[in-house]
């Protein structure tokens, strides 16, 4: 699950230095979207290198779901029955991970249905990623969706950045501030980065 997650957050970090781009205009943003097409090229094929980076961040999506499962069904199985009074010494992060990690894989579907595959984005216009962008976050139900995701990102990160640190035997008594501190930055510049972008659209900041 470590190692899943790390994975896909150095995916986001890269992710929403692109979705930024969006700030420098049509012309920019678009290239950036022609350029993830044709990146490799020539050593490798058109959209080679787009479906090499599809790949190993489906297997990281289903590798972190899987680990998610095992370790629910291990921890029911330590603990078939529940404590009798229980402190809450958990930060709400850590409690919301689950609900978080739902909310965030039914999101990646309607993300790639949205500006991926255009399904469900009325006014997708093929090879137009800047327009179709501005057509998704100009419905309150494409920002109410978006914005929802991005704060289950953040809460997401703030305690899966940390707890991953643990797991791979980063943490120690002497960093955990260190490490709490970094998860806390993260997990706002993410929040901060990608929501900024439908908050521009509906301000017409973006437009």
């Amino acid at each position: 699950m470590a190692v899943s997650g790390l994975v896909m957050l150095a995916y986001l970090v890269v992710h929403m230095m692109g979705n930024l781009k969006i700030f420098f205009g049509p012309e920019e943003f678009n290239g950036y979207a022609h350029w993830l097409r044709h990146m490799g090229e020539p050593f490798l094929h058109s959209h080679w290198g787009l479906w090499a980076a599809r790949i190993v961040l489906l297997a990281a999506v289903i590798a972190h779901a899987v680990s998610a499962y095992q370790l629910s069904r291990r921890d029911i199985r330590a603990r078939p029955v529940r404590y009798a009074h229980r402190r809450r010494r958990a930060s709400y992060a850590t409690r919301t991970m689950r609900w978080g990690g739902i909310i965030l894989g039914l999101f990646i579907v309607w993300h790639v249905l949205d500006l991926t595959t255009l399904t469900v984005n009325e006014r997708a216009w093929q090879g137009h990623p800047y327009e179709n962008v501005l057509a998704t976050f100009s419905t309150w139900y494409g920002n109410t969706i978006y914005i929802i995701a991005m704060l289950a990102l953040g809460l997401h990160v703030r305690h899966g950045f940390w707890s991953a640190a643990q797991t791979l035997g980063a943490g120690s008594a002497a960093r955990d501030r260190l490490f709490r501190t970094a998860a806390d930055v993260l997990a706002l510049v993410l929040t901060a980065g990608f929501v900024s972008v439908p908050v521009a659209v509906m301000t017409g900041v973006v437009h």
